[in-house]
């Protein structure tokens, strides 16, 4: 009778902490064991509470199953410089290519220019889009030098004439032309931005001043 009752308890145990990323398969045995001498369970998620479940489990096994005791390590957010946001204008092109080609002086912020060749052909997903193009032309983007708000960012890629932006979230603002796909370069390469962390910049807390949450988040 005793032996009944504590395999019920065993069960009811082990369903509390099964999550839908818990293994079962793979895990159950170990994890009950580990219930048992409650070597994985811990008041306190410290140094000696980690110790403590992975000599039960095992390394191999604490990796596998560290889910099904809630004790994996939170995962790092990744780093804002690969977090960013896009969006599509109508464009000029005719004035983003006079503008990459001439800049100006009168522009409100400096910048960098990347020219690379574009395979069409081998982006069948843009074949419809691109269909009249020759199958090689050259993608041109527009970096802002310093780091800019989103909103900033958009205005400023809709007066060059841009088909669409790119706005990281290190504050770092790319204007794509026309012949680019994709969204032009999906990598943060502002000359002055982020800024270092030692030195905040006054109005940090406003780069995201209106912001659209409703637009695509592009975390690639």
């Amino acid at each position: 009778m005793k032996k009944t009752v504590a395999i019920l308890v065993l069960l009811q145990l082990l369903s509390s902490v099964y999550t839908e990323s818990c293994n079962e398969d793979i895990c159950a045995s170990v994890v009950s064991k580990c219930i048992l001498t409650q070597s994985c369970k811990c008041e306190v998620k410290d140094a000696a509470c980690y110790q403590s479940c992975i000599m039960c489990m095992g390394k191999k096994y604490f990796e596998e199953c560290c889910a099904c005791v809630d004790l994996c390590p939170a995962k790092k957010a990744p780093p804002l410089s690969q977090k960013s946001h896009v969006e599509d204008f109508e464009g000029v092109p005719e004035l983003f290519d006079v503008l990459v080609s001439s800049p100006s002086d009168d522009l409100e912020y400096n910048w960098n220019i990347f020219t690379f060749p574009v395979d069409y052909e081998a982006k069948t997903s843009s074949s419809e889009k691109h269909s009249q193009l020759d199958t090689e032309l050259n993608c041109t983007v527009v970096y802002m030098d310093s780091c800019i708000s989103w909103n900033k960012c958009r205005q400023t890629c809709r007066s060059t004439g841009a088909s669409s932006y790119r706005w990281f979230h290190d504050g770092c603002c790319e204007c794509v032309g026309s012949t680019c796909l994709n969204y032009g370069v999906n990598e943060s390469r502002c000359k002055h931005c982020p800024e270092l962390e030692d030195e905040p910049e006054e109005g940090e807390d406003d780069m995201y001043e209106g912001f659209d949450d409703n637009l695509v988040d592009n975390s690639i």
